[in-house]
């Protein structure tokens, strides 16, 4: 690995980081296409390259909600007991199964693009803006959440991202406030991807495919979300929760219309 690869992936990793942790999406979903198309990470590596990613750069974001006392609550327990079992099944699946990118890219795109343009028209048309923020008619059950996030843990597991990216903007849209789901989001990613990342390890050494990180990129990586992460989490209260939903949606927004594209070209 060369010294501008891993300065870029430095600045990769700090950039994403810094825009994403404020409203719990560790980045690592942004960086897969980077990791693909910039620095020519080939498949499977690129999967615990990611996990990588998520291991070192966590703790930024996590040691700064940690001193402000917001990782405290019901959510994270909820989110990490789903999302824990739900990346060794993927990481399995992902070494034996190696589902083709097309399917997950078209899955993406047709959640992640309709929910983010619905969280922006949810968020700035009047009637949402005159209800408390963060309210939810109809909360999801504890049942729910861990469900749902079981299944966030198996697409983790399998592609390498960062279960924030989808809980996220799911979780903001039943009306949890981010600044509860942020921490908790981040959590479980960071929790998961320590698992994710041992049950690669264990497969690497009975599979068939070289699925080793490349362990100079994603450190670097890593190195730069981790000061991103801290940084965004601290930028996070003194942003209002009307733009971090906002933010949220568009990125949403963002990672559905590129991964269509890329599913369609």
């Amino acid at each position: 690995m060369t010294i501008p690869a891993e300065w870029g992936g430095l600045a990769a990793g700090l950039l994403i980081a810094t825009v994403t942790a404020p409203v719990g999406v560790s980045g690592a979903v942004f960086l897969l296409p980077v990791q693909l198309s910039v620095f020519g990470v080939p498949s499977p590596s690129v999967t615990p390259t990611n996990l990588l990613f998520n291991v070192v750069a966590g703790p930024g974001a996590l040691a700064r909600f940690h001193r402000d006392g917001r990782l405290r609550g019901p959510l994270t327990p909820l989110l990490v007991a789903g999302t824990l079992p739900g990346v060794v099944i993927g990481a399995v699946v992902r070494v034996f199964a190696v589902p083709g990118p097309t399917v997950f890219r078209l899955l993406v795109a047709l959640l992640l693009l309709p929910l983010g343009l619905w969280l922006i028209a949810r968020t700035l048309r009047p009637a949402a803006r005159a209800a408390p923020a963060g309210t939810a008619a109809h909360p999801p059950s504890p049942r729910a959440l861990t469900g749902l996030a079981l299944l966030v843990g198996v697409v983790g597991g399998v592609y390498g991202i960062g279960g924030g990216s989808l809980l996220g903007p799911l979780l903001v849209g039943r009306g949890l406030p981010i600044a509860q789901v942020a921490p908790a989001a981040l959590a479980s990613t960071f929790v998961t991807s320590l698992a994710g990342a041992g049950t690669f390890a264990l497969l690497s050494l009975t599979g068939s495919e070289d699925i080793a990180p490349d362990w100079s990129l994603g450190l670097a990586c890593g190195v730069g979300g981790l000061i991103g992460g801290y940084l965004g989490a601290r930028l996070q209260p003194r942003v209002p929760e009307t733009a971090l939903r906002v933010l949220l949606g568009v990125l949403a927004t963002a990672l559905g219309a590129a991964y269509g594209a890329a599913a369609l070209s």
